[in-house]
């Protein structure tokens, strides 16, 4: 469903009995990347011929669908990652198929597979049997050697729009005689995030949760903990007019309902993007767009909204940094309420920015805190990962995790460092977020972070960029103590020697000072 373009190409290929030897399917999880694996394989062993619309009857179509097809041989990536799994696949893969024409390997999560590993797999990749087809899945395409990727044709499976999904689910509904209301499997669908998958688990939970009784929205709210549009237009409605009590009394009658306050943050937004599509484009008010939706799209200014949506995508992204997601959600929303241009509670839309109002007058020099941490300053753009750590405010175990990885790349939002597999037990999902949130912070911008552990590392960690330093330094050292003329006049005289061990530098103690 929803990937038109891979399935395209992959039919042409069938069709002609042309497919080449080792396909790559990537996407994020759910969008149906082993199913489209084992259509493959049913349309190069079934009964009726080689093509991309297997007849599906066939005992070879058959015992794909069971899972009992023995040409088709599934291998999880992520339990079978060392280099003696992969030579037992490359020795069995010499022998013909037993069954059908193909003997297909399909690796899923193949990213998983260690260095030694993957060198094994090449040869095969790049000169396989006659016989043999490899469909190689993965979530992170990004870890696959480039020599994988060379041997490989790419598909990239995209994720899937809402519609698409709910569409699915209502044809499912409609095959079992099931009743639902239209806009309950759009909120499943919305949930499900892009995952075909996601959305039909949803889809059995919901299914449970409503017993006989046909599925409504407000039964899969209930179910996800999302709160509804009503509630989050009451929230939009008291910021509107600037009622700090209205909203606290809007956000405890959520608080009953034992909502998800990330979901909940991401309906907000959701609800701030609608209302700036409504004022910038003419014709997009939609039949589902509510009567205080469009009024409110009428009173906030284009600036508002855009204020507002800012604030709530940062809420969202700082969420997992708040003491608990209730006062996480309360922040956000107060912040809102705080800076918003003066006379947003007039009613009247504004065209132009305004100034700010704050409850409370900015300390004067004289009055501030000197206690309190200052702002980190944004570094530019271009500055060195070992200056980039040097700025960040972290504990020691996150800094010194910072200070073992190295820089491997950037690419949009998304920055890969590396970790010696040897340091490995620095890291973890905690230490991770803190550099992702110092990083942020000195961007001025959301930053996706990925930490990949190396067999070699790649790059120069700060570490040891520091140790490098410490190591010439001492040299020289040595170097300008043994040409001093009384050092030598010494070693002349007397036999002296220099001990090595006894040498430092200052860069060493101005370094360490620095941690």
């Amino acid at each position: 469903m929803g990937q038109s373009h891979v399935v395209r190409a992959l039919s042409h290929a069938l069709d002609g009995d042309k497919l080449h030897p080792a396909i790559l399917l990537t996407g994020t999880r759910g969008v149906g990347k082993t199913t489209l694996a084992r259509i493959v394989a049913k349309g190069l062993n079934c009964g009726q011929g080689v093509s991309a619309s297997p007849c599906g009857q066939c005992q070879a179509c058959s015992e794909v669908d069971g899972g009992r097809f023995m040409d088709l041989l599934e291998i999880d990536a992520a339990s079978h990652t060392g280099v003696d799994n992969v030579r037992e696949l490359i020795d069995n893969a010499q022998y013909s198929p037993v069954r059908g024409r193909y003997k297909v390997y399909l690796i899923d999560e193949v990213h998983m597979l260690s260095k030694s590993a993957f060198n094994a797999l090449l040869k095969m990749l790049e000169e396989p049997p006659a016989h043999v087809k490899f469909i190689l899945a993965t979530t992170d395409p990004q870890r696959l050697p480039v020599t994988v990727l060379s041997r490989c044709l790419q598909f990239n499976l995209r994720r899937l729009p809402s519609q698409i999904i709910s569409d699915q689910l209502a044809r499912i509904m409609d095959s079992e005689a099931l009743r639902f209301e239209a806009p309950a499997l759009q909120e499943i669908a919305r949930a499900a995030d892009g995952s075909m998958r996601d959305g039909l688990s949803l889809l059995d939970q919901a299914i449970a949760y409503a017993g006989d009784a046909a599925l409504s929205l407000d039964q899969i709210q209930d179910m996800l903990g999302t709160a509804g549009r009503e509630a989050v237009e009451d929230l939009l409605q008291a910021i509107a007019d600037g009622d700090g009590a209205r909203l606290m009394q809007a956000l405890a009658e959520v608080d009953q309902q034992a909502p998800d306050y990330a979901a909940l943050i991401t309906d907000l937004a959701a609800q701030l993007q609608r209302i700036a599509v409504i004022q910038q484009v003419a014709d997009a008010r939609q039949e589902d767009d509510s009567a205080r939706l469009l009024a409110l799209a009428d009173r906030l200014s284009a600036e508002d909204v855009q204020l507002y949506y800012q604030i709530a995508v940062s809420g969202r992204r700082d969420l997992p940094w708040a003491p608990d997601p209730r006062s996480g959600l309360e922040m956000t929303l107060l912040r809102m309420l705080a800076f918003r241009p003066a006379g947003g509670g007039s009613g009247e839309r504004r065209t132009s920015s305004a100034t700010v109002r704050r409850s409370e007058p900015a300390p004067s020099a004289a009055t501030t805190n000197v206690s309190e941490p200052t702002p980190m300053p944004k570094l530019a753009a271009d500055a060195s990962w070992s200056e980039r750590v040097k700025a960040m405010q972290l504990d020691g175990p996150s800094r010194q995790l910072a200070r073992q990885c190295a820089w491997l790349g950037e690419r949009g939002d998304e920055i890969r460092l590396g970790l010696a597999v040897t340091l490995q037990y620095l890291h973890s999902a905690q230490h991770e977020k803190a550099i992702a949130h110092e990083l942020t912070r000195q961007l001025g911008r959301s930053v996706n972070l990925r930490i990949e552990i190396q067999e070699d590392q790649d790059g120069v960690s700060p570490a040891r960029q520091q140790a490098d330093q410490e190591a010439a330094a001492r040299t020289a050292a040595q170097a300008a103590i043994l040409a001093d003329p009384q050092v030598q006049a010494f070693t002349e005289q007397f036999g002296a020697r220099l001990r090595p061990d006894s040498v430092s530098s200052s860069i060493s103690s101005n370094q360490r000072s620095e941690q």
